[in-house]
C-alpha cells in the first residue's frame, strides 16, 4: 500500500509515520501547516477499464479553521447529480462531489465513524455512468489521525 499511497499525494510532506492502514503526514501549503491521515483503498470494484490514482485524506489546515476535512481523490470525474455515499458498519453518511474529489457534507460524524469502525465503504458514480465501490480498511486510522492532529496542534 505505501507505494501507491506516497506515488499519489503530494510531493514535499513530511512523513510522520506509517499506522496499520494508514499514514500521517504534513506539509506547507502557501506558507501554512496541512496535517492528514491518509489511505489508499483495500479494494475498489466497478465494471471500469482504466481510473486514475484513489486515495482518502483526512485534513487539518489549521490558518483555514478546517479540522478533520474529509476528501476523495476518485480516479475519474464523478458525475454531478449522482450520489455519492460513504458507509461504516450500518451508518451512512452522504457525500458531494467537485469533479474528481467528494467531500463529505459533515465531516464530524464521518470522522467519528471512522475511529470506532473497522471498514469504509464509499460508492460514487463516474462522469461515464460506472458505479464504483471503494473499501478502506480503518485499521490504524485512529493513530494516523492522533499523529497529524499533533503536527498540526490540533487537539
Amino acid at each position: 500500500m505505501a507505494i501507491s499511497l506516497i506515488a499519489a499525494l503530494p510531493v514535499h510532506a513530511d512523513f510522520l509515520g506509517k499506522f496499520g492502514d494508514w499514514e500521517a503526514h504534513a506539509r506547507s501549503d502557501g506558507g501554512t501547516k496541512v496535517c492528514y491521515a491518509a489511505s489508499v483503498p483495500q479494494k475498489s470494484t466497478g465494471d471500469y477499464t482504466k481510473r486514475g490514482d484513489i486515495f482518502l485524506l483526512v485534513s487539518h489546515r489549521p490558518a483555514d479553521k478546517m479540522f478533520g476535512f474529509i476528501s476523495l481523490e476518485a480516479g475519474y470525474t464523478y458525475d454531478p447529480k449522482a450520489k455519492i455515499t460513504a458507509k461504516i458498519g450500518s451508518n451512512a453518511f452522504s457525500m458531494f462531489a467537485d469533479g474528481g474529489l467528494a467531500f463529505a457534507y459533515q465531516d464530524k460524524p464521518l470522522v467519528d465513524g471512522m475511529i470506532r469502525g473497522a471498514d469504509l465503504m464509499i460508492q460514487g458514480t463516474s462522469s461515464r455512468g460506472t458505479l464504483t465501490t471503494d473499501t478502506f480498511s480503518l485499521t490504524g486510522f485512529t493513530a494516523a489521525y492522533k499523529a497529524a492532529s499533533k503536527a498540526c496542534g490540533v487537539e
